[in-house]
């Protein structure tokens, strides 16, 4: 009876110590909430995620149609009348090169990932321009535009440098649609029925925030983007075709034809101003840290328990195999002292790096738990031997935190020796006896 007693104190024990856990958690969360809340003023104040569409041309027209009107009550009678629509094109061919440098800034505790793109895009036009359907009521053309779609303009660097056929031109707020964000250059008026062919060099410097996408708007699309920058994400519609990424940068190419592709559909109604939106199909890449310090410290976390419910399991052990009285406020102080840790390896991983605030609050949480445990469990050697076993456990914590890859396999395979530790040293004990009070020999 009294074992059964005991066992379920200490169940009851670590389930209360699921509250701290918890608020530690949330503690996590918040933070995390600070940390995009960190993000989302240094874009609104720089310039944010980068979408780049383009160039487009857009060219407007006026056609004179003959209708049937009947005025009321009246006989129908041919009217002319004006309907206007703008004609879109996209290049044939859309050769991208960009450099991404990152350029870190910090508000309060958090770092802000921003970037820099020094880009050179290159397009090349053939265009058609429809002939008159009736020469006696030629269409009017109006003044071509050629549009380039940037999400966030604020993020533009110094003035950027357009040319056309080798020619300077004079670039323009939007893209030369009613509606979307980026810029735009007038070019002159064709006629009806001609070939038009030239060709597009753009020279930009665009500032973002993490995330930087690129539309793959011609028919045959080759985007080449490297970085210093380590941990790439390639996100969007399209995994580069060629990419490289070591400790020194990232190297990606993209090659994207217009058949698999359908961003010529979702730009090509200039009405709707598209240029300006993500469209369908964008090639994406962000600059992150793989796993943060919020993203550690919260899975750490989630092996607290398992942190408590051992250490208490070693109390049990210690009670009924050497006769010790271990009074359950003892276990609830050691229970804390160890939810203690996550609390202050939060604290210290925002002002130190991860391994060196994960060292320090491991070692002050194994040296007061040890300190205290010398006078409960009897002597030094026994409490320097659960300290040892509550080193070992965060030593081990620390790998699984620190695989990426293999952490599920790694927490996996540590509950399976603690597991087999566990019955291996208990097998030959006799429970029977321990809870009859009598005495049973240590494993």
């Amino acid at each position: 009876m009294r074992l059964a007693f005991k066992i379920l104190t200490v169940a009851a024990l670590t389930l209360a110590l699921l509250l701290p856990l918890t608020m530690v958690r949330e503690t996590v969360h918040d933070r995390q909430q600070h940390q995009k809340a960190a993000i989302d003023t240094v874009a609104r104040s720089t310039a944010g995620a980068q979408t780049i569409a383009g160039p487009v041309l857009y060219v407007p027209y006026v056609d004179r149609i003959t209708v049937l009107e009947a005025p009321a009550g009246g006989v129908p009678r041919p009217i002319l009348r004006e309907k206007s629509g703008t004609w879109v094109y996209f290049p044939g061919t859309l050769d991208v090169r960009g450099t991404l440098r990152p350029t870190p800034r910090r508000l309060g505790l958090h770092e802000v990932r921003l970037y820099e793109l020094d880009a050179r895009v290159r397009a090349s036009f053939r265009v058609q321009i429809p002939v008159d359907e009736d020469p006696a009521s030629p269409r009017t053309i109006g003044t071509p535009r050629l549009g380039f779609g940037i999400s966030d303009v604020r993020g533009l660097v110094g003035v950027p440098a357009l040319s056309v056929d080798g020619r300077p031109r004079t670039l323009r707020q939007g893209t030369g649609t009613a509606e979307g964000s980026g810029l735009h250059a007038t070019l002159e008026t064709p006629a009806a029925g001609t070939m038009v062919t030239f060709d597009v060099e753009l020279r930009a410097a665009l500032q973002g925030t993490e995330t930087l996408s690129i539309v793959p708007v011609a028919g045959r699309n080759d985007i080449l983007l490297d970085s210093p920058w380590p941990h790439p994400q390639f996100l969007g519609d399209f995994l580069p075709r060629v990419r490289e990424t070591s400790a020194q940068g990232f190297r990606a190419r993209w090659e994207i034809s217009a058949l698999a592709s359908t961003a010529q559909a979702r730009l090509g109604d200039a009405r709707t101003g598209a240029a300006g939106r993500r469209p369908a199909d964008v090639i994406s890449v962000s600059l992150v840290d793989p796993v943060d310090l919020y993203t550690q410290v919260d899975r750490a976390t989630k092996y607290g328990v398992l942190f408590v419910l051992l250490t208490f399991i070693v109390f049990f052990m210690f009670e009924f195999l050497k006769q010790l009285r271990i009074h359950p406020i003892q276990y609830v102080l050691v229970g804390l002292a160890i939810a203690s840790f996550f609390l202050l390896l939060l604290a210290l991983s925002e002002h130190l790096p991860f391994g060196t605030s994960y060292l320090a609050a491991a070692a002050a949480c194994v040296v007061l738990v040890g300190c205290y445990l010398q006078s409960v469990l009897g002597g030094w050697r026994r409490g320097l031997g659960v300290a040892a076993l509550l080193g070992a456990l965060y030593g081990a914590l620390y790998g699984v935190l620190s695989s990426e890859d293999n952490a599920l396999l790694m927490g996996a395979g540590l509950l399976f020796i603690v597991l087999s530790a566990l019955m291996l040293l208990t097998r030959k004990v006799d429970w029977y006896r321990a809870a009859a009070g009598t005495g049973a020999p240590p494993p």
